[in-house]
């Protein structure tokens, strides 16, 4: 899609291709007011700077609150009150590599306090942290339309490489969700005044898939005792035996691909209209859903909406959400001044 300051999230190769100097974005995402919490919700600063014609740096600060928790033992025993939360601080940099290429990096820092200072088993929780980085690719290219220019876009993103998390000292970690996307966008504009702009993407975790089978001496063959295996593997073989690791073999590895479409249409580059689906395999999550959105600028102001909209009886914690985000591209006034 085009680049924007949210593209340090998706994509930040993408910053490369940006047309403002200084754009800064600002998110908010209420998280299961289905069930009554107000407490609950995702927020996401996001800003970019040029640094001239071919590079841009990025950053970005995501931050999720759990809202107000009562902790309680096994026998439902009161064990105080606690505000779960997370953050993540990333920053970025991208570079044109030629006219219709470019790459980006960015590194994270990830901050999760769920339940410090509680105990389980005698074991005091701790706040997990941890470290990683994203890898990304965009090509970008002119097409002819009709009378009008358009162009086709392809980008690759590797995202959340970095070190395995515990909340404990133990000495077995947990893999953050290291991911592939791939997408591509087809922008046709038109004429003047209206563009056309179809896309996909395809996502897969780059985790080892789980041995869910109730024999440990299936899970757990060789290492630590009572440890399944595939826990054990490091994160970068962890990546590569997420290809070929499934007990379905082939058939199931193509189940572990999500699939997402859309479009978006947009009327003299100032009111759009946007919708998508999003399909995940049954036995891998089975969260379908449509969703739709609406966006507005008027000089240095952005403002967009999205709405997911369920297609299945698998609940979604964005289900019947509102969802809203503020954009604000400074480099308007430079347009203005010229």
């Amino acid at each position: 899609t085009s680049a924007d300051a949210n593209s340090m999230h998706y994509n930040p190769s993408k910053l490369a291709f940006v047309d403002k100097n200084v754009s800064i974005s600002a998110t908010f995402t209420p998280w299961m007011r289905a069930l009554g919490l107000n407490d609950v919700y995702l927020a996401y600063l996001a800003g970019y700077k040029k640094l001239d014609d071919r590079q841009a740096i990025g950053f970005g600060l995501r931050y999720f609150s759990l809202g107000n928790i009562d902790f309680t033992d096994d026998m439902c025993g009161s064990l105080g009150t606690g505000q779960p939360n997370e953050f993540e601080l990333a920053a970025g940099y991208s570079r044109k590599l030629s006219e219709k290429l470019s790459a980006g990096v960015a590194a994270k820092f990830i901050f999760s306090n769920l339940a410090t200072g509680q105990q389980v088993e005698g074991v005091e929780i701790k706040p997990g942290i941890a470290g990683a980085a994203d890898l990304s690719l965009t090509y970008k290219t002119p097409v002819k339309f009709s009378s009008q220019k358009s162009d086709f876009t392809l980008g690759v993103a590797v995202t959340n490489l970095g070190n395995k998390i515990t909340y404990t000292q133990a000495t077995v970690r947990d893999f953050l969700p290291t991911n592939l996307g791939i997408g591509a966008a087809y922008r046709m504009n038109l004429d003047e005044y209206n563009t056309l702009t179809f896309t996909t993407d395809l996502n897969k975790l780059l985790v080892p898939t789980p041995c869910d089978n109730p024999d440990p001496n299936v899970c757990d063959q060789e290492g630590q005792e009572d440890v399944a295996d595939y826990r054990e593997l490091s994160p970068i073989k962890g990546i590569f035996s997420s290809f070929g690791d499934a007990p379905g073999g082939f058939q199931e590895e193509l189940k572990e691909i999500n699939l997402g479409a859309g479009v978006e249409y947009w009327y003299d580059d100032q009111f759009a209209i946007r919708a998508g689906y999003f399909h995940e395999n049954y036995s891998k999550g089975n969260r379908k859903y449509f969703s739709v959105g609406l966006g507005l600028k008027y000089q240095i102001f952005g403002l967009n909406f999205s709405y997911i909209i369920p297609t299945t009886n698998r609940r979604n914690p964005l289900d019947n959400t509102l969802r809203f985000s503020l954009l604000f591209d400074f480099g308007a006034f430079d347009s203005e001044e010229e």
